[in-house]
């Protein structure tokens, strides 16, 4: 099969590129053209990696280059790069998450609509073998009608790894910010559109600091909480229970999401990466589900390329903009309830995306 490759232009080549790079510049449907960053180290490196020129961030967004812009700037400059694109009627795919607040993430669809191109949102990893052989477990019906669900991303925050990790506890940081986006976009496909959300938090205020790098005995504020502890309702009617924190300083052994169904139990594996094992029980021992679904050997940039290939095949993109909102409303929304505990009503809604065959990642995007 002959396919004309769809030119990508990178925006932002911090620490998240190289995996962006080394799979777009593995499939054969897509095609990196240009690159930038504000600081011009970063982008000559990506500019070696990858053959494609350095331009001008200033310009880039009114560039011939590309055809999709790549937006892998910091969550703080996701609106203003990605309506600089739309604006100048380029198709744009951003890393997580789509903005730092729901309206302004509500103007970015506006905006794409306006001007009749795409716009998708990571992450992609719910398009892997993971989660997707999740997914067509629970649609199979083996362990019946799902009742409820639960979610868990904890650890330590990134001031145990991070000489300068300040930013991530600032607005639109955060362990719901900065993870959630995995476990909502997991569960949405899992599961369908969440309609409410009640929650309790913590760790707001409570000074941290570095443990590494030059900056150990300095302390810092969190201007977010670190602990968030929240229910979700899905319009299905399936209850799940979500907790993010960074105050997880030992770890845990708490499964990344399971579901419960009427006739069994799954495991979900890791929604931060794109494989992992699927287990169900039903009155047994667990069992290993072998993959039956999703890209083999993905990373990276198969979301991007699957919005490239949805244009040219002209039907809706999985990882998209309607989803992406969704992921922000619920997110602001969280955090707002344990701020003013109380109920509150999710707005937006979405399309469970299309499920995703079992297909090798040489083939992805054709």
């Amino acid at each position: 099969m002959t396919t004309e490759r769809t030119r990508i232009g990178i925006q932002g080549c911090g620490v998240i590129s190289p995996k962006y790079l080394s799979v777009l510049m593995a499939l054969p449907a897509v095609e990196i053209t240009a690159v930038c960053d504000l600081v011009d180290e970063r982008a000559q490196r990506a500019s070696q990696v990858s053959g494609a020129p350095v331009l001008d961030p200033a310009e880039f967004a009114t560039s011939d280059a590309f055809d999709i812009l790549l937006d892998l700037t910091e969550p703080a400059n996701h609106h203003a790069t990605e309506m600089a694109g739309l604006q100048a009627g380029k198709h744009v795919y951003c890393e997580k998450p789509q903005a730092t607040t729901f309206a302004l993430a509500g103007e970015l669809l506006d905006a794409a609509d306006q001007k009749g191109v795409r716009l998708g949102t990571a992450p992609d990893t719910v398009l892997g073998t993971g989660t997707q052989t999740a997914r067509a477990t629970l649609d199979s019906g083996r362990i019946g009608e799902p009742r409820f669900a639960t979610a868990f991303m904890a650890g330590g925050g990134p001031d145990l790894w991070h000489p300068g990790p300040d930013f991530f506890f600032q607005f639109g940081g955060g362990p719901m910010w900065d993870m959630g986006p995995y476990n909502v976009a997991a569960l949405v496909n899992l599961l369908g559109p969440i309609v409410q959300v009640s929650a309790l938090t913590s760790g707001r205020g409570r000074d941290r600091r570095p443990m590494i790098g030059p900056h150990t005995e300095t302390t810092f504020t969190p201007e977010v909480p670190t602990h968030v502890s929240a229910s979700l309702l899905h319009a299905s009617g399936v209850v799940t229970t979500l907790i993010e924190s960074w105050d997880a300083f030992g770890g845990t052994n708490l499964p990344h999401i399971e579901v419960y169904g009427t006739e069994g139990s799954m495991s979900v594996p890791d929604p931060n990466t794109h494989d992992g094992d699927v287990k169900v029980r039903a009155r047994g021992d667990w069992e290993l589900v072998e993959p039956w679904a999703g890209v083999v050997g993905a990373e990276r940039g198969i979301g991007v390329a699957d919005m490239a290939a949805a244009i040219r095949d002209g039907r809706p993109h999985r990882c998209s903009a309607e989803l992406g909102h969704h992921a922000v409303e619920v997110m602001e929304a969280v955090v707002k309830s344990g701020e003013e505990r109380r109920f509150i009503d999710i707005l937006s809604t979405c399309q469970r995306p299309e499920g995703v065959p079992l297909t090798p990642l040489a083939e992805w995007g054709l």
